[in-house]
């Protein structure tokens, strides 16, 4: 059974935000953090504040959101500003104690009255006594530096699978086996995996073969997945793509490596005992009870 193209692009469409999705976000710090998004639910982002999953379900992935007061607003892009000719060298500037006037509990004020976080960045530029002497280098980074202290934004990552090896990689590489996307590249493109092909695959990296497979057979294919396990294994990596049931379920299957063993005996799930069964048992234990 394949899933044809008029149904393909309707099945998985990973470029918009879906009610139980697993979604990756980069904070302001760059730290990205995966979680599952619940229609109805709110999330919670700690010092970042939260807000309501409703408002990022059906928005397009790689949008810029900022919290203000448990809701969404959505930032515009930055656009690349032109670079001005300086002579600024930072040689002349003394990191003393009074360089910025606004102290830590000033800070805190403004931001419990409520004043925005861009405000605050731009009062501290304005009161730091060295920031015209920065080169432009200096002073953009100087601007992120306050931007992941003070900023309450985040950005929607697409669920690519460059994107996915990318978090796995920095979260725990020993899970995916330690490879990398180009690594991942070169395997898929070695095994000629394309759409409507037929593939037998073992994979001991957390999901990231199968992931791969999957997503270069496009719901057009075949492959079976070798484990050491009856039940379909579990693929922690397959969640972050957010692949939907009916694009995996017609061409995805697993088997056990027991199963060429002559003796193997599969394991199957208890069965509810039936009227008759019942029956047989009950009259059992009354000729017990009954027999001298």
């Amino acid at each position: 059974m394949q899933v044809d193209e008029g149904n393909r692009s309707s099945a998985y469409d990973g470029h918009i935000i879906k009610a139980g999705d697993h979604v990756m976000l980069r904070l302001p710090h760059g730290d990205i953090r995966s979680l599952k998004l619940d229609k109805d639910a709110t999330v919670m982002l700690g010092k970042f504040g939260s807000f309501q999953a409703n408002e990022l379900i059906g928005q397009p992935y790689g949008l810029s959101h900022e919290i203000v007061e448990r809701q969404l607003r959505v930032l515009p892009p930055r656009t690349m500003e032109d670079v001005e000719d300086t002579e600024a060298t930072n040689e002349l500037i003394n990191d003393g104690q009074f360089v910025q006037p606004l102290t830590g509990v000033e800070i805190e004020a403004l931001k419990q009255s409520g004043v925005h976080a861009q405000d605050i960045i731009k009062k501290q530029i304005e009161l730091h006594a060295n920031y015209s002497l920065k080169t432009e280098y200096s002073k953009e980074k100087y601007k992120k530096r306050k931007e992941a202290k003070f900023s309450k934004s985040f950005t929607t990552i697409e669920p690519s699978l460059y994107n996915v090896c990318e978090f796995w990689f920095n979260k725990d590489q020993n899970r995916i086996r330690d490879i990398r996307i180009d690594t991942l590249s070169q395997m898929m493109n070695f095994a000629n995996i394309r759409p409507g092909g037929r593939y037998l695959a073992v994979d001991d990296a957390s999901g990231l073969v199968v992931s791969a497979i999957l997503e270069r057979l496009g719901g057009s294919g075949r492959l079976i997945t070798i484990c050491d396990v009856d039940s379909p294994p579990a693929y922690p990596v397959m969640t972050q793509m957010n692949f939907p049931e009916a694009f995996v379920e017609p061409i995805m299957s697993s088997l056990n490596w027991a199963t060429a063993e002559e003796d193997y005996t599969p394991v199957l799930a208890a069965s509810e005992p039936t009227s008759a069964t019942q029956a047989r048992d009950h009259s059992l234990d009354i000729v017990k009870l009954t027999s001298p």
